[in-house]
């Protein structure tokens, strides 16, 4: 009989969690290291970086720090490099990462300028796919049946909804959905070419989470929660915990005939 719990075990597995200290990026980490990985956090986080992997050792779980800031292009490639030699291909790579610029705020088709559209492609949707790429290419010159795992989002996939925002000083973001849209359609290419290697690529695309939002100071107001919750068919915004689980799902054998999908983790939103 196959033992289908075990299929979610990711012991004796590298894996490599880029953006390890944000917001779903800290709960993956958990995640990987209670199911067994041996997980390489990079992030820019020093300070906090530490001391959570200080805590999560004390606990007996295999995690490490790794500075690393994947918005600096000019030096990205020699420096993901240096990481790859220095721990060696992962066996599991997912990109957790919310590079932006200061003025990520000004997106709106109103007040963007090309500059900030420009850089903002740059340092997020281009590293993601340098970074998948880099990835990808040492686990095929290592032999190594690897998982890749890129974050995108519901506004990768369907225009935003205008309405949640009324009231609120808030507006739609061009660079956003840009970005969004191209993980999610890499995704797919990367998983045509790469299947042939035995590896594996898909995209999670959350909804709207509890907690801080980008490019803003305060939290979430009261009023933008209710107004999203009005929207979504489960009626309450997402956890990161929540997606923390489909990363494991995904990053273990019981995925281990999915690739190229999109998968949602949004409560329904797109689904109406």
């Amino acid at each position: 009989m196959i033992d289908y719990l075990n299929k979610f075990r990711l012991d004796n597995k590298t894996a490599l969690v880029v953006g390890g200290m944000g917001l779903i990026g800290k709960e993956v980490v958990k995640a990987f290291a209670l199911a067994g990985a041996k997980t390489l956090i990079l992030d820019v986080q020093d300070q906090s970086g530490s001391k959570f992997v200080k805590e999560m050792q004390s606990r007996g779980y295999t995690v490490t720090f790794k500075s690393f800031d994947c918005s600096d292009m000019k030096k990205l490639n020699n420096n993901y490099s240096v990481i790859l030699e220095e721990h060696g291909p992962p066996e599991i790579f997912i990109n957790c990462s919310y590079p932006r610029t200061k003025d990520w705020a000004k997106s709106s088709f109103k007040e963007i300028s090309l500059e900030s559209f420009q850089k903002n492609v740059d340092i997020h949707m281009n590293s993601y796919a340098w970074l998948a790429r880099l990835s990808a290419e040492s686990m095929v010159d290592n032999k190594i049946n690897g998982n890749i795992i890129q974050l995108s989002s519901i506004y990768g996939i369907v225009g935003q909804d205008l309405s949640i925002y009324k009231g609120l000083n808030m507006k739609e973001n061009m660079t956003y959905s840009t970005i969004k849209g191209g993980i999610s359609n890499l995704t797919r290419q990367m998983a045509s070419y790469y299947g042939q290697f035995n590896i594996r690529v898909n995209t999670i695309c959350p909804g709207g989470l509890k907690g801080h939002m980008a490019g803003k100071k305060d939290s979430q107001s009261l009023k933008f929660v209710k107004q999203y919750n009005e929207k979504v068919p489960i009626k309450r915004m997402g956890r990161a915990d929540e997606v923390a689980s489909v990363a494991l799902f995904l990053a273990s054998e019981g995925s281990s005939y999915i690739t190229g999908t999109t998968l949602m983790v949004d409560g329904g939103w797109t689904a109406i």
